[in-house]
């Protein structure tokens, strides 16, 4: 008796009953909506990575236990690309094990002119003694190590990497509006989808990892090469300062190489670079979204790369592997870059620039 009432009662009403054809309709374009929101966040994850890996060079061989976590820093609208200078900070992490935090040993500062003519790589020693937001006078390379800890639990990248931009910040003066904690297995991944770099070494260097000697001049190697050449810092004349040079010679050819193939403008490349690296990155925005960030790409006239080192001098009273900055060279330099004039101060000092061919 009560089916029978309800039956009858719907069928009372039926004529009320709104249309499925516009609800699906509706219900479709969210999802293309959302499906598209995806698609930019992937692509613009790798397109950051493509410059994010430039800075690598110094980080050990990881293999995370579980994917980093990523802040939703990619979706929602844009308001277009950034005016001014903009600084990108960049980290390459060694390896760990378990809840033993890592260190920063790649640390670089990508500075982007307001005039957009073309990069500025800035190295930072990774044995440079810093204030250590809360952590007092240390090395910066351990500033990363400090935030990242956990007790008992996994690192954590981005608290590594906010501790390690406030102290760059202190240090440089300037804001740090991105950046992206970095491992191998992205730098070879993006090397190898560009088929290699053409690296150019002033100098022989010799791996202790893998007994392979790659001779000085201009050579074609891909991903597994070029992280094993980027590794070698002990058997260089100067250690980790001359490994952060030839980190920014690789930069170079990456950037070169990058224009070369057209590979931003490829979706199809992108896409897949997303899905095999987007993972292994962990992304940082503290200047809008990175989509607007990443906006600023093609607005670059030039993909030629300055390198440049800060001036440091050896400290006293400790080891020799520990550095300061240099009390005359070191000022100047941060100056220029806070007043966005490196290509002044590169033009007057030019025994300070990199030669990256």
């Amino acid at each position: 008796m009560i089916e029978d009432d309800l039956q009858a009662a719907f069928e009372r009403h039926e004529s009320l009953t709104p249309p499925t054809g516009p609800l699906r309709a509706a219900i479709d374009r969210i999802a293309a909506i959302r499906r598209r929101r995806r698609r930019r966040t992937a692509l613009g994850g790798a397109t950051l990575a493509l410059l994010a890996v430039t800075g690598l060079g110094s980080a050990q061989f990881v293999t995370p236990a579980k994917a980093p976590e990523r802040a939703e820093l990619l979706a929602g609208p844009t308001g277009g690309a950034p005016a001014g200078a903009m600084n990108l900070l960049l980290l390459g992490v060694d390896s760990w094990s378990g809840p033993q935090p890592p260190l920063a040993d790649s640390v670089l500062l990508v500075h982007v002119p307001a005039d957009r003519s073309q990069l500025y790589l800035l190295s930072i020693p990774r044995d440079l003694k810093v204030a250590v937001p809360g952590h007092g006078i240390d090395k910066i390379n351990a500033a990363f190590a400090f935030g990242s800890h956990r007790e008992g639990r996994q690192p954590d990248l981005g608290a590594g990497y906010h501790l390690t931009s406030q102290a760059v910040r202190q240090l440089t003066g300037v804001r740090v509006d991105a950046g992206a904690v970095l491992t191998y297995p992205v730098l070879r991944k993006v090397t190898d989808a560009v088929d290699g770099v053409e690296l150019c070494l002033p100098t022989e260097v010799r791996s202790i990892h893998t007994g392979r000697t790659y001779p000085a001049g201009c050579q074609h190697l891909g991903g597994a090469a070029s992280v094993d050449v980027l590794r070698q810092r002990r058997t260089l004349a100067n250690d980790s300062q001359d490994r952060d040079r030839n980190a920014q010679r690789f930069a170079a050819a990456l950037v070169r190489r990058v224009d070369e193939r057209g590979v931003l403008h490829d979706p199809v490349r992108l896409s897949r670079l997303a899905a095999d690296i987007g993972p292994l990155l962990t992304l940082s925005s503290a200047s809008g979204s990175l989509l607007d960030l990443l906006a600023l790409v093609p607005q670059l006239k030039s993909a030629e790369v300055v390198g440049l080192s800060l001036p440091v001098v050896r400290a006293d009273g400790v080891p020799t592997s520990r550095y300061k900055p240099d009390p005359v060279r070191a000022p100047e330099l941060l100056a220029a870059l806070r007043g966005d004039r490196l290509a002044e101060w590169a033009a007057a000092h030019p025994d300070r620039v990199t030669a990256l061919r």
